[in-house]
Formats: C-alpha cells, structure tokens, sequence
C-alpha cells in the first residue's frame, strides 16, 4: 500500500511537505498546482512550487526526508501542457501530475480543472501531448473527480485518461458541485477501477485508520491519498500503515513551533500567518488543545508573533 501526500492548493506547500515526510509514511507527495496558460513557465517559477527541484539528482527531487516529490500541472492547452511536462521532468520531478479535479470558481472559470471533466476528448488531447512529450518510461499521473454537476461522465473520462497513456489515477470521490460535503462516494471509485486497466488511488475523506481501511475495501483500491486527514493528524500515514497512535498533543506544539520558524519569502511572508492559522483550523478538529490555541493566535499577524505564544 501507498500513502500519498496530496495536493491541497494553498495549505500543502514545500514546507508542509518537509515536515509531515519527516514523521515518515508517505510515498509520495504532489505538489500545490502550477498553471500553466499559454507559455512555457521559467525555473524560478517552479522553484517557487517546488523547492525541491534545486536539490534534483539523477533519481528525481524528494523532500528532506527522502520522499518522492511529483508536480502537479493544471492548464487547459495540449501542447503547452506538453512543453512543460518536457520541462519539469527535466528540472528533476518524479514524474508529472495533471490536475482535472481542482473545484475552485476561478480555476474553473478559467477553463481549468474540474470544468474539463465535462470533455473527455479534450482530457484525452491533454494526456496523450503530455505522455508524447516525455521520455516513454516517465510517470504521467493525473487526478479527477467524479464529474462536474454529475458522474454521467466518470468513467468515460478515465478511460480516455487510460486511453492517452496515462500511468496511474487518482480519483476523489466526489463531484465539483459537491465540494468537500460527505460522503465521499468510495463506490463510484471502484466502479471507475473495474473499468480500466492502470493503478487507481482513492481519495477523499480518509481521516482515519478505519476511514483507510473501509475506502480501500470499497474502492477495491490498494494505494490511497489522503490530504486534509494529514493536516487534522500529522502522522496520519503511520496510523495507517502502522497502526501506529495518533502523536501527542506536546509534539504537535513542537510542529507547530517549528513550522513558525521556517524561513518564507516574498507574498509567501506576507500571508505565513494565515497559514499557521489554517493549519490549527484543522489540528482542531483532532485535538481539543488546538481549539483553544487558535483562540489565542487567530488576531495575531506575524509568524513572530505566534512563535513568542508558543
């Protein structure tokens, strides 16, 4: 079985990554979208993304603790998805991820993500120049939802996904239109397997060991990918594989000191705290202390300031 760390836009950044494959049990992590619109982007833009990559070697990019790292790419246009595709595997990733599932307004009002679950032909175009442009034994991945309004289209656009080469799929098990409300529909999942040929990765509110065992028993899935569960219980992936009890609470406050230090530049500095506050709106659904800290932090406006509370 496979725990992969997911691409959770706006939460789940090179730092995030650095500190959860460090508690260990991740196989892999995807990285927040690029997007990619009509050009080829420059290094330092996927620096930006992935930091990981300066530190690429012959085997590809990981984290500091040896974890695999994947970018994901989120964009509309074939042949500009396929250029760079070309690039980033060059850059060092281990392989390349294709974002279909992305429900954000914008994104989809700007002909990407999940708003291109609604013509397979196209998913089909965008995989096959990707899968083209690549060395042939590169890993092309990509990720879906159901469908947009409805699953009429489920398993369709997989197979065309299978269709144009892709190497394994990560499906969430929900709609666009149904966001994050439960349940997530771990059946339509194993439908969506049955029907094609490559590895599938379940996804979609597995918070916990039970929630992992019964998604995998349902979805007929062996590797699953988990992203908020990771945010509410940083070893998630232990508990997982290893049955392993939830982290105490005093190592948590230990993470949390440590994420406060880490170094961030640019726009990154300027919204940090929120993201430090972002991440206790989930520890709090998991621990009680966590409530009460974000009590404490939530008018608090620089990382310095929430350091000195800790």
């Amino acid at each position: 079985m496979r725990v992969v760390l997911a691409p959770m836009e706006g939460v789940l950044d090179h730092l995030m990554r650095d500190l959860l494959t460090k508690i260990g049990g991740y196989d892999l992590c995807v990285t927040e979208f690029v997007r990619v619109v009509d050009q080829l982007i420059s290094d330092r833009a996927y620096f930006r993304s992935c930091p990981e990559l300066k530190k690429a070697t012959a085997y590809g990019c990981t984290t500091a603790a040896g974890t695999p790292v994947r970018v994901q790419l989120l964009g509309q246009h074939p042949q500009c998805m396929a250029d760079n595709a070309a690039k980033v595997l060059e850059l060092g990733s281990h392989g390349v991820d294709i974002n279909f599932g992305c429900p954000a307004k914008m994104v989809n009002k700007n002909c990407g993500g999940a708003v291109l679950l609604k013509d397979p032909e196209n998913l089909y175009r965008i995989v096959k120049a990707v899968k083209a442009a690549v060395p042939h034994d590169a890993i092309v991945s990509a990720k879906i939802r159901l469908g947009y309004e409805d699953k009429t289209l489920a398993i369709e656009n997989a197979q065309a996904i299978e269709a144009a080469g892709a190497s394994e799929l990560t499906v969430h098990a929900r709609t666009k239109v149904e966001g994050y409300r439960p349940p997530a529909h771990w059946h339509w999942i194993a439908k969506i397997k049955q029907n094609i040929n490559i590895p599938v990765i379940a996804n979609g509110d597995i918070f916990t060991l039970n929630d992992a065992t019964k998604c995998r028993e349902i979805s007929g899935c062996n590797d699953i990918m988990v992203g908020r569960g990771a945010l509410m219980l940083p070893n998630l992936a232990q508990v997982i594989k290893q049955q392993a009890p939830a982290i105490p609470w005093h190592e948590v406050q230990a993470l949390l000191l440590t994420y406060t230090e880490c170094e961030t530049y640019g726009d990154k500095s300027k919204y940090y705290p929120n993201r430090i506050k972002q991440w206790l709106k989930y520890l709090k659904l998991q621990y009680v202390e966590a409530d009460a800290l974000f009590q404490e932090v939530r008018t608090l406006k620089t990382a310095e300031a929430i350091r000195e509370l800790l």
